[in-house]
């Protein structure tokens, strides 16, 4: 529930209990949002804890109340912090563990097949190398096997077993004739940076921003999306950008961000506008989307409006303009044809640690023979309960494994993969934009790429995220339009596009960790690509937007059930039609 000041002046004024300081104000909102309250239950929590205390509401007192009454009533779960998981165990009496102590521990983490041979080191049955493959490859081959996936003693998961529907098409578009299965062999796809300058193909140092380096790039962003609508629109001279703040009698244009006035989500009673430095000195004005048709905005997003600044202290908008699309890449450079497969992790199920989806995805890679399979992350995922409790080995060993077993198991259909990470990676920097695995294995089939990217594919232009973006906008986004005039998912791939940014939303979400620098320089959609890849816990789709195909695959693994993947089939193209035309896709049950 969101709490406003009114709310908590009215059930505070029959207690005879007021206060002026805007400070305290804040401080109540900041109480009722962190603990869950809404006006009249901080009331009562206040009456409460005033018995004992000073009724005289102060930052003072507000800080006490906090310690001896509310911190109290938050249930405390333990919780080792991801960034301090020990990543090594003892796995021995003789390691340091007391012998009953190793004995429980082992009883935990064991199925009873596994406890009668537990002093036996387990071996992974990867069966011996097949040496006719390994002929034909110019390498030995380790035959695929699902156990190599799966840590010692992982059970199972019987809801994944017994899924329904497994290998439909959920949804689609082009052709339905389409011939998946690769038999073309020859000359693999070539894959490249589509621009150096954005790629970002290392590490980097982060946690070392300073506050007047984000505010100076947070501006920058306003003031060049302001440029490009300017040019867009062909403004003219008398149509400069005013200040948003200073009142004026006829229309005005004005440029600026989006933000919320309040704690809480966005709504339309609290949209604020910030200008930027240039034009208006980071000062923000309050915005009255009453005489409005439709809008859709959400906090981060860079518009343009023209409105009545009457008094200066509220804008009064008549007209929002519409980002309009940059200009699409040809299809002069791309060549077919092409097959694609794209997966999105988990991998794996919450109930088990057994890899089951990608062991029955690998066997599909393994018929079909796609050019290329994309994987996103996550691989190891955090928010996975049987993650946290792994001790068999560390999360990098682990990670290592997957991809080694992967590599191996596609050798023969000579797949090109291409891994993403994820912030939900255990192993893996916590950091938006995120930089790309280290690759431990060195197959020119592998390819590690940086959370975002834009590659190119023998020209085909692909940009992905493995950041629900999607849902993040859609949580925030607030909307009025006529009834069935619009599409939803539509209207996010939208705003991805026309803020040129793969995650154009600000402040972030909870669980994404922005590193500014970085996010300006490689984190920017430097053109429309042909296709664009948006993973998210939201319904998977296959749609045109703004002549770039716009896909969400799913998750491959769905709670304790499989997910989805997607592919996508490229004929040989024909570059004076539009490449929605041409292009045929799925998204499949696995």
């Amino acid at each position: 529930m969101v709490v406003n000041a009114e709310d908590l002046f009215e059930e505070f004024s029959p207690f005879g209990v007021s206060w002026e300081n805007e400070e305290i104000t804040d401080k109540l909102l900041e109480l009722c949002s962190t603990y869950g309250l809404d006006a009249s239950d901080m009331v009562d929590e206040w009456v409460a804890f005033s018995t004992s205390a000073s009724t005289i509401i102060s930052l003072e007192n507000l800080l006490q109340f906090e310690r001896s009454k509310l911190l109290k009533k938050v249930k405390k779960v333990p919780r080792t912090p991801i960034g301090k998981i020990k990543k090594s165990v003892y796995n021995s009496p003789q390691a340091g563990l007391d012998e009953d102590v190793a004995e429980e521990l082992f009883d935990k983490y064991s199925t009873p097949a596994t406890k009668k041979s537990h002093k036996r080191q387990h071996t992974p049955d990867t069966g011996p190398v097949n040496k006719r493959l390994g002929a034909i490859g110019g390498s030995p081959v380790v035959p695929f096997s699902p156990n190599s996936f799966s840590p010692a003693g992982a059970e199972t998961s019987e809801e994944y077993a017994s899924r329904p529907n497994s290998g439909k098409v959920e949804c689609s578009h082009g052709g339905r004739d389409i011939q998946w299965k690769n038999t073309r062999g020859g000359t693999p796809p070539t894959i490249t940076s589509n621009n150096d300058e954005y790629c970002l193909d290392k590490g980097f140092k982060f946690m070392f921003q300073k506050f007047a380096d984000q505010v100076d790039i947070l501006n920058y962003m306003i003031e060049e999306m302001g440029l490009f609508m300017r040019e867009q629109y062909k403004l003219s001279d008398d149509e400069q950008f005013s200040h948003v703040g200073l009142p004026a009698q006829d229309e005005v244009t004005v440029c600026g961000r989006i933000c919320c006035d309040s704690v809480g989500k966005l709504n339309s009673k609290s949209v604020v506008l910030q200008g930027s430095q240039e034009t208006s000195s980071g000062r923000t004005i309050p915005l009255d989307l009453t005489e409005l048709q439709q809008y859709s905005l959400f906090p981060g997003q860079v518009v343009v409006m023209n409105g009545i600044n009457n008094i200066g202290n509220r804008l009064v908008v008549k007209k929002l303009y519409e980002p309009i699309m940059p200009p699409p890449i040809g299809l002069e450079n791309v060549v077919g044809p092409l097959n694609v497969m794209v997966a999105c992790g988990p991998f794996t199920t919450s109930t088990s640690l057994a890899y089951e989806p990608l062991v029955d995805l690998i066997k599909v890679i393994q018929e079909d023979s796609p050019d290329v399979c994309i994987f996103l992350g996550p691989f190891i995922d955090c928010k996975n309960k049987l993650v946290q409790d792994f001790t068999d080995s560390t999360y990098d060993e682990m990670f290592a494994n997957q991809i080694k077993q992967i590599v191996h198991a596609t050798e023969r259909c000579n797949t090109q993969l291409i891994f993403v990470p994820s912030s939900r990676d255990v192993h893996h920097d916590f950091i938006y934009p995120q930089p790309p695995f280290l690759s431990g294995d060195d197959s020119t089939r592998v390819h590690m790429v940086s959370d975002p990217c834009t590659f190119s594919i023998n020209g085909l232009i692909i940009g992905l995220t493995s950041t629900d973006v999607l849902l993040h906008l859609g949580g925030e986004e607030i909307s009025v339009f006529p009834p069935g005039s619009t599409d939803r998912l539509t209207r996010l791939c939208k705003h991805i596009i026309s803020q040129r940014s793969y995650y154009p939303l600000y402040p972030p979400g909870e669980d994404v960790n922005l590193e500014f620098e970085t996010f300006e320089n490689h984190a920017r959609l430097p053109s429309v690509p042909h296709i664009l890849l948006v993973p998210s816990d939201l319904r998977y789709f296959i749609k045109e937007v703004s002549k770039c195909c716009c896909i969400n695959p799913g998750r491959l693994a769905k709670g304790k059930s499989g997910g989805t993947y997607a592919r996508f089939y490229l004929p040989h193209v024909d570059s004076s039609k539009p490449l929605f035309q041409q292009l045929s896709a799925q998204v499949l049950k696995i």
